[in-house]
């Protein structure tokens, strides 16, 4: 999926429609293009796949716990935006080795669940109760 996209459909031909993406607050790659997810998970494989079949799934996972708890930290205070931007990485970085110890295609599989909408109600802007978890 690409934000800000003049294209109603994704690579894939999910429904994604641009009319109701919203731009990230900050844009800025520090030079670089930016990177789809299919990219990104590639680009963890090829730095870190042999590491991460040693570690498992189970020590995977409590690395991505800790990067959790540091993201949690960093919203809290809120006040370093370029500690917040890593801390999101981190956890996007370890979900990605996660998913690559497991054999998941994060991209399709974000596709199968959200490329068409809204999992809950299947609307494109979601009209779920906000109590209710999609």
């Amino acid at each position: 999926m690409q934000s800000g996209s003049n294209q109603n459909q994704s690579s894939s031909g999910s429904d994604l429609s641009a009319s109701h993406q919203k731009t990230p607050a900050s844009t800025e790659t520090r030079g670089n293009p930016p990177v789809s997810i299919e990219d990104f998970q590639q680009l963890i494989h090829r730095m870190y796949y042999e590491k991460d079949l040693q570690r498992g799934i189970p020590g995977t996972f409590m690395w991505l716990m800790e990067e959790i708890g540091e993201l949690a930290s960093a919203l809290q205070t809120g006040t370093d935006r370029d500690n917040l931007e890593e801390e999101f990485a981190d956890v996007l970085a370890w979900l990605a080795t996660i998913a690559n110890v497991a054999n998941i295609d994060l991209a399709a599989a974000i596709t199968k669940k959200y490329g068409h909408g809204c999992p809950g109600c299947g609307l494109l802007v979601c009209v779920c109760a906000i109590e209710e978890k999609p």
